[in-house]
């Protein structure tokens, strides 16, 4: 992030990290306007641009070139395209597509640190909505689904190469797991599971959705409920994947116990967040807790050693950490039989 390359011992560099939200935001606008996706069509010349888009033309040749110079476009002459990166994971309707985390950044989380002077005088969130309030309005709900697959997408292939324990058991459950993303990828990578995710009742035509798309109809089920009221389905492995990080610490705690009840006996509970001890994250994994505080009543991220007391008290056996992708960190807690 911009904060590890600039040198903020001079004005120069305070006032570029000052400014770096410019760069952010002419990201995020590429991505609401589908320049990316007008692109991948082939290179286009600014006026061509102007007209797929829809846009007046003032600033467009500096836009355009602000995303050249940070190598999100390439430039040949006076004609744009994608550059690799972008043309990957920015085209809407790709198979990698992480676009819809972006948008929901767009819409949601750049206003909200807008008010972060508010948060942190008054602790209180800033988003202008609460979570039930996005699952009861099927719009919105939908945005916030294509954000969370933004991130599985990423997150999925990781999971299972970090974990090397999917031989040894017959069902895993994604306590949370929104419209099933995850679990999907799970089960196809390792074909000898049953999938369940759990997660609240208007979930459930999304993952309906989703399960017919992947061909898992009979591999995959949905539990709707809440998992502060209601009970939890038993499961050998019981994944918690950017859930607790919502939540404050005597809710994460008891979310955990919560989670140790439903692994069956041998099994284990497999958690990843964007926990704070990682040296060579500390600036993203912050920035992502001051989300939580931004857009929650109480939720931010929090250290693996809180999560070990959370996962010991519990009850569990044995506690392990290892890195997971860039920037989160899994957590092995293991049942004993």
């Amino acid at each position: 992030m911009t904060s590890t390359t600039t040198d903020t011992s001079r004005p120069a560099g305070i006032l570029r990290l000052a400014n770096s939200f410019c760069d952010a935001k002419a990201l995020l606008t590429a991505v609401e306007l589908g320049l990316f996706t007008t692109l991948h069509e082939g290179p286009a010349g600014a006026e061509e641009i102007r007209e797929r888009l829809g846009l007046h033309g003032r600033g467009l040749a500096d836009w355009l070139d602000l995303l050249v110079e940070v190598r999100l476009l390439e430039r040949e002459g006076d004609r744009y395209r994608n550059g690799p990166g972008a043309d990957r994971y920015l085209v809407r309707g790709s198979d990698s597509y992480i676009g819809g985390f972006i948008e929901r950044s767009n819409r949601n989380l750049y206003p909200a640190w807008g008010r972060l002077s508010e948060a942190l005088r008054t602790g209180e969130p800033q988003s202008g909505s609460d979570f039930e309030a996005v699952v009861n309005n099927p719009h919105i709900l939908a945005q916030f689904i294509n954000s969370m697959d933004a991130l599985t997408r990423v997150l999925g292939p990781q999971l299972i190469d970090a974990y090397d324990g999917w031989t040894g058991y017959e069902s895993v459950l994604d306590v949370g797991g929104c419209r099933g993303g995850l679990v999907a990828q799970i089960v196809k990578a390792h074909p000898h599971l049953s999938g369940a995710v759990f997660d609240l009742p208007q979930m459930s035509p999304f993952f309906d959705e989703k399960a017919a798309e992947q061909g898992l109809t009979d591999k995959l089920s949905f539990h709707g409920g809440s998992f502060f009221t209601d009970p939890l389905p038993s499961a050998d492995i019981v994944v918690l994947g950017h859930v607790l990080h919502d939540w404050d610490e005597q809710q994460r705690k008891f979310l955990v116990e919560k989670a140790y009840e439903s692994v069956n006996p041998g099994g284990v509970l497999l958690v990843y967040d964007r926990m704070l001890d990682r040296a060579s994250s500390r600036v993203e994994n912050l920035v992502i807790s001051l989300d939580m505080l931004l857009v929650t009543d109480g939720g931010s991220e929090y250290t693996v050693a809180e999560l070990r007391g959370h996962a010991e008290a519990a009850g569990f056996a044995s506690v392990e950490d290892r890195l997971l992708g860039d920037d989160d960190t899994l957590v092995v807690a293991r049942k004993a039989s």
